[in-house]
């Protein structure tokens, strides 16, 4: 049975991929806090990344753990540089001395926001802040260490559990009367759960040798929903379609520029990833933003 080895078990998408994963192999569960002390991982500190995966010693190490606090990133740059960018290089490195892959989530941060058309995987990264350099900085580190990988950028992640831009507006609908939210910066809000089941999909192809069939795929893919929206556009569907509207305090929604809702860190305008590769390349159909909001309020 395959060993998999998932990393970041507390954030939105490794929650999801701890249920998707399961009907893939073995799924050992690690974090920096876990019951099991020898399965304590830190991604700040190489020593327990290599220590844990020694351990362990899966066929397939998932990474969906990182430093996301995109605004704090600006104040703790060495800190998001270990996590995001360091500690995936420390990984590749175990996995190639286990013969085994890599998957690895990365971000539509990577990118400055200037182009009119959606990114492909071929387009030059040129991220505007801390945490976007700091994610491109780990998709090098995976890249510089030649063994089977995935790098899966995904981008305005969301979902019922965790921080998110969705829990966020729903919980301020019922606290305020009056919302701005920027409406001049575009990208598809992806579901947490939709990304951990694209993974487990593209995986179920490679079953009987997963790090070969990595290899034989190795690259990056851009994983995000289809469609494009704002964020105010974003928070007035959340809006409509919130079965527990009748308790909303919320009488005015606002649009207002970025330049009215100044930030540490500096957004890319433009977002949108194209999501042709990946589908050619494994056939997967990923969902229109729209459909999955409404899949995840219960509609």
């Amino acid at each position: 049975m395959t060993r998999i080895l998932l990393i970041g078990i507390t954030g939105q998408v490794g929650w999801e991929l701890q249920r998707t994963l399961l009907t893939l192999g073995e799924v050992v569960s690690v974090g920096r806090e876990v019951p099991t002390p020898s399965l304590q991982m830190d991604l700040s500190q190489p020593t327990t990344i290599r220590t844990v995966i020694r351990e362990v010693r899966p066929s397939l190490i998932v990474n969906a753990a990182a430093y996301t606090a995109v605004d704090k990133a600006e104040s703790e740059p060495e800190l998001a540089m270990a996590i995001n960018g360091t500690a995936p290089g420390v990984m590749a490195e175990e996995a190639k001395l286990l013969g085994a892959g890599v998957i690895h989530y990365s971000t539509d941060y990577v990118f400055n926001g200037n182009q009119s058309k959606p990114y492909t995987e071929k387009d030059r990264p040129d991220p505007l802040n801390i945490y976007g350099k700091t994610k491109l900085a780990g998709e090098q580190a995976i890249q510089a260490i030649d063994l089977p990988h995935l790098i899966l950028r995904t981008s305005w992640v969301y979902g019922s559990r965790g921080k998110n831009f969705l829990l966020t507006m729903l919980k301020l609908a019922q606290e305020r009367e009056v919302l701005s939210v920027v409406n001049d910066q575009v990208g598809s809000p992806t579901w947490s759960r939709a990304i951990a089941e694209s993974t487990a999909q593209i995986l179920s192809q490679g079953l009987q040798d997963i790090p070969a069939f990595l290899d034989s795929n190795r690259g990056i893919y851009n994983l995000t929903s289809t469609g494009q929206t704002s964020w105010y556009e974003f928070a007035k569907a959340i809006f409509k379609l919130d079965p527990n509207s009748n308790q909303h305090k919320l009488k005015k929604l606002l649009a207002i520029p970025s330049s009215e809702y100044p930030t540490p860190a500096k957004r890319p305008a433009y977002s949108l990833l194209s999501t042709e590769k990946i589908s050619s390349q494994f056939g997967l159909v990923m969902p229109h933003w729209h459909r999955s909001l409404e899949y995840v309020l219960g509609l």
